[in-house]
């Protein structure tokens, strides 16, 4: 990783954080994007504090012309892009019959969009160094889960963008992963959006039972050095993957009553 250039969306915290603060630990140099000043300046001061090359660059994944300008900005500083992680997200929590519609869009204009965007503008330049191009999915890739409509809608999105792009550059030498981690120690369920679009402030999981986004980070970096095609993460996670290819109605009853233990739950 050393000299790489790496861009990495919703570095502000969670796993883009984690991602940033390992990247940087191995020599690469780095663009880091979210919406919120305040939380990037922070990381931005903890990676030159350990004497990273960064870039901070303020951008809302939703929108196009934001993202053509982290492309533009990484360019003129570095002249090149080795990799690019697609990690901003936005999750929810509400049954679909309640959500408003806008809610639907909006997630799926940050996780899916925000990877359509950013993908478009960076594939010149990874087309001409060859290198990676990474989505920080989930393993509602994988499997629908009651209450996140939105949020499983837009990671299928993502998965299949993705693999049909794997299979257009796979000649060109341009690497393609799909990480799904599963449940990870994050602030992606206090921020996850109720049924009008408010976050939901507090976790329904304990979090500290979870993999550590720093774990998560590690996995996907070797993941992108041994350019692997899929990496899906904690025993869990792989066994609702495995269950659901081939007992989907059995998985479909186990998902529905492990979601509705959840304080809180929508589930009745």
């Amino acid at each position: 990783m050393k000299d790489k250039v790496i861009i990495i969306t919703g570095a502000s915290s969670g796993i883009g954080k984690a991602l940033a603060i390992h990247l940087g630990s191995l020599g690469a140099k780095l663009v880091i994007t979210a919406r919120r000043k305040d939380a990037l300046d922070i990381v931005q001061k903890e990676l030159e504090s350990k004497n990273v090359e960064v870039l901070s660059v303020i951008a809302d994944a939703a929108l196009e012309e934001d993202n053509q300008k982290i492309i533009k900005e990484t360019i003129e500083k570095f002249k090149k892009i080795d990799i690019l992680i697609n990690n901003a997200g936005v999750s929810m929590r509400a049954l679909f019959e309640d959500t408003d519609l806008e809610v639907i869009k909006k997630i799926m204009d940050i996780n899916f969009y925000g990877t359509v965007y950013a993908t478009k503008y960076a594939l010149p330049y990874i087309l001409e160094s060859k290198g990676s191009i990474v989505g920080v999915s989930s393993i509602n890739g994988y499997r629908g889960t009651p209450a996140r409509t939105g949020y499983t809608a837009s990671k299928f999105a993502m998965n299949g963008f993705l693999e049909s792009l794997r299979t257009e550059v796979m000649t060109r030498g341009v690497h393609i992963l799909v990480a799904c981690p599963g449940f990870t120690e994050s602030n992606i369920r206090k921020t996850a959006l109720d049924q009008n679009g408010n976050p939901q402030g507090e976790s329904p999981r304990e979090e500290t039972k979870m993999m550590t986004s720093q774990e998560v980070a590690i996995h996907i970096t070797k993941a992108i050095q041994k350019r692997k095609r899929d990496l899906i993460l904690t025993r869990q996670g792989k066994l609702v993957v495995f269950l659901n290819k081939w007992f989907p109605k059995i998985v479909d009853k186990i998902v529905y009553n492990f979601m509705k233990k959840e304080p809180n739950s929508p589930l009745k």
